[in-house]
């Protein structure tokens, strides 16, 4: 059991509220520091009037007045001429894969096939299918079928004619039905105009068809010449291009006399007495008050502060007193451990003998008891004509064709 510890105070002030006594004052910071400026209306710029020149417009482009014509010449055809080849002595044929390659004798490796042990039969459908080697047919059961029979079991009570449809109805008196007479048809007197909205309204103006303004088709022959001259041959005529001129870089030459380490900085500049930038702080309107600060506010008066100690540290009071002689070397294990005996377990596992029956074994199993011997039936396509099947046709590739005898039904 642990000794009785109180748990530590809080030191959370209470919420209490605190009205302060004195009067308040309605001026605040912002009124105190704030300088009213007088606004000024920006001036809105007016775009000025176009005016139109006066005078003509001068059609004529920087082109016309700078560029001057030249005479053309035709362009020159700067094609290869055509190189003959000249061919001198017998042209050698064989080629590098015949000259370098040299067949190699090789000698027809033997055929590791099994020899095919398959002999035709002599008979038409003489050999058997794999299908029918390993296929054992089975004889088929019907299912058992676990659908309720679908029988009417008819009432032993005569029926009297009453259903819940014949006592619960109660009739109900029809209203008569209203019918809308029906509207005489009836022609009208004014002849129909044949006229419609547009033709009535519609006026169309009177003016001269549209003329063509396609440009007259003049066909042009294949084997015909251009006789003329284009704006490209006209105006742009070849000229000389003169070399361009190689610039000649000068010789470097050093300066003669020393050099000298002055900047023109250090030449130069003149060092100024300046004075110490005055703040521009705008100036404050607050009121004078004569009166000295109290040095009071809300968060004063509100939250006093008070004294704080720290805590000690919460100490339990120990229980078992510390030894006080000498160590004797005896642990609590040694003096309280007693010793056992050690006894083995049991092995469950059973002993690997054989056991040996000396009954007589009856040599019977389920496989022997359960088992029922099936008759083996032949292949229907062994014989000639199948028993339980009635022959159709023959097809162009010989195959014979027979149906199965369906065995009549009695009429249930």
């Amino acid at each position: 059991m642990y000794a009785n510890v109180l748990p530590p105070r809080s030191l959370k002030p209470k919420q209490e509220f605190q009205a302060s006594c004195g009067k308040m004052e309605g001026i605040t910071t912002f009124k105190s520091d704030y300088r009213p400026y007088e606004i000024v209306k920006q001036p809105r710029h007016i775009p000025e009037e176009y005016k139109p020149k006066q005078g003509k417009i001068d059609l004529g482009t920087t082109y016309k007045q700078d560029f001057y014509s030249y005479k053309v010449q035709p362009v020159a055809i700067v094609r290869p001429l055509e190189r003959q080849q000249i061919k001198k002595g017998k042209l050698d044929t064989v080629p590098t894969y015949k000259d370098d390659y040299r067949a190699w004798d090789i000698q027809k490796r033997e055929l590791h096939k099994p020899e095919q042990t398959y002999h035709p039969p002599t008979v038409k459908f003489g050999n058997s299918t794999t299908f029918q080697d390993d296929y054992v047919p089975q004889e088929i059961r019907l299912r058992q079928s676990f659908k309720p029979f679908s029988v009417v079991k008819p009432s032993t009570i005569p029926f009297n004619g009453d259903t819940t449809h014949r006592l619960d109805y109660v009739p109900h008196q029809l209203e008569l039905k209203f019918e809308r007479p029906k509207e005489v048809y009836k022609p009208t007197d004014q002849p129909f105009e044949d006229l419609t909205t547009h033709q009535n309204d519609f006026r169309g103006l009177v003016g001269e068809t549209a003329k063509i303004c396609r440009p007259a088709y003049t066909r042009v022959t294949q084997n015909a010449q251009f006789q003329g001259s284009t704006e490209f041959q006209e105006s742009f005529q070849p000229w000389e291009i003169p070399p361009p001129e190689v610039r000649r870089v000068p010789e470097y030459v050093p300066p003669a006399g020393s050099m000298e380490l002055t900047s023109t900085s250090h030449l130069d500049y003149v060092p100024h007495q300046a004075s110490r930038v005055v703040p521009i702080r705008p100036v404050s309107h607050r009121r004078n008050i004569n009166f000295p600060f109290q040095g009071k506010s809300t968060m004063k008066d509100d939250f006093p502060a008070w004294e704080s100690c720290r805590q000690g540290l919460i100490k339990q009071q120990q229980q078992i007193p510390n030894p006080a002689g000498k160590f004797d070397g005896l642990s609590t294990f040694r003096s309280h451990y007693v010793p056992h005996q050690l006894i083995p377990t049991e092995s469950c596992k059973p002993l690997n003998v054989t056991l040996k029956s000396y009954v007589p074994f009856d040599d019977v199993t389920m496989y022997s008891i359960e088992y029922t011997p099936k008759k083996q039936e032949i292949c229907p396509a062994s014989y000639p004509s199948p028993p339980g099947y009635i022959f159709e046709n023959t097809n162009s590739q010989g195959h014979k064709f027979f149906r199965k005898i369906t065995p009549a039904l009695k009429a249930f």
